[in-house]
């Protein structure tokens, strides 16, 4: 796993992978009239491996955040998943509930606690522990392992990977109906910046975290999944720096900001209070308050609830946000 992946998702209690927090689930009679029913299911994963079932899973563990959130925006609790006790305070709008039980970290969840579930099929990310994928298909538990990073396609690759979960639970319809949500606000929200002051806009977003002094940036430039709904919005990213290759993500101080130049939109996640460091640390930076885009007010703090590693759900909060700060 890479370093910035590592800083993304491992070191969660503070910043590093800054989302926030959310509060809403869907609730049972909400959930798609398509049911988890059906014949056989054949799916090809991130391996390259066949993984059958007799018929759509409906226990199901998840080891990753964004399937976790796509499941159950799908209309499907999982059984389980990884660092659970984190998860509700960062993906707002596809909460877990009380029944779905704790695994360990996602980077290394228990062999025993999934067992106890009794899981139909465990999904995991290409970056997590192989260790854990062989314990258990030597159980004859089968594994979905699915790659979420390119930094070369990272919106698509997630419609993909909604998709291909849709398949395994039964939920294909309800797939497609929450991506082609994500794409109707897309379009709508591409139309009103174009015909608002924002138009054409040049955008940088980002996260960060404090170590003593000293203030980290992470932008997410070309190749992450932020900068691909920002620009589908129409708006150009203004971070040209070096970004990883995976996920699109470069990192800065307060100095290399300098670089954005003029005329930016600058949004950003701060989840928790005592970690915002753009509303507390940097407030006090000369550097930072001598900002075009602090100066000109064109900065815009992120509502909690936006997971910037997620699926349709959060990629659809980000976007209505990013349409309402830019055109009201």
């Amino acid at each position: 796993m890479n370093k910035l992946r590592t800083l993304a998702l491992a070191a969660i209690p503070l910043a590093l992978a800054l989302s926030a927090c959310g509060t809403t689930e869907p609730a049972a009679d909400e959930e798609s009239d398509v049911k988890a029913t059906g014949g056989p299911v054949s799916v090809t994963d991130s391996r390259g491996t066949t993984v059958e079932l007799e018929h759509p899973a409906t226990k199901v563990v998840s080891l990753e955040w964004m399937q976790t959130e796509t499941l159950v925006s799908l209309g499907v609790m999982p059984v389980a998943h990884a660092d659970g006790d984190e998860y509700n305070s960062w993906v707002a709008n596809a909460q877990v509930d009380d029944t779905v039980k704790d695994v360990g970290k996602r980077s290394a969840p228990s062999f025993t606690e999934i067992m106890k579930t009794g899981p139909e099929l465990v999904i995991t990310d290409s970056s997590g522990p192989e260790s854990i994928v062989k314990q258990l298909e030597n159980k004859d538990v089968p594994v979905l392992v699915l790659n979420t990073a390119d930094g070369s396609r990272q919106l698509d690759l997630m419609k993909e990977n909604v998709r291909t979960i849709a398949e395994v639970v039964g939920k294909t319809e309800k797939a497609e109906e929450i991506i082609g949500d994500l794409d109707a606000s897309l379009a709508a929200g591409k139309k009103a910046i174009a015909e608002s002051d924002a138009a054409g806009a040049r955008f940088a977003m980002a996260d960060g975290w404090a170590e003593g002094g000293n203030v980290t940036i992470r932008l997410f430039g070309k190749g992450s999944l932020m900068s691909d709904l920002a620009e589908d919005l129409g708006l150009e990213n203004a971070w040209t720096g070096e970004v990883d290759p995976d996920w699109g993500l470069g990192t800065t101080d307060p100095e290399g900001l300098t670089e954005l130049g003029d005329d930016v939109r600058f949004f950003y996640n701060s989840p928790v209070e005592a970690d915002d460091v753009f509303g507390n640390q940097l407030e006090k930076n000369p550097i930072w308050n001598k900002l075009e885009f602090v100066t000109s007010d064109h900065l815009y703090p992120l509502e909690k609830g936006v997971w910037t590693f997620g699926g349709p759900v959060s990629a659809q909060e980000f976007v209505d946000q990013v349409v309402a700060d830019l055109t009201q």
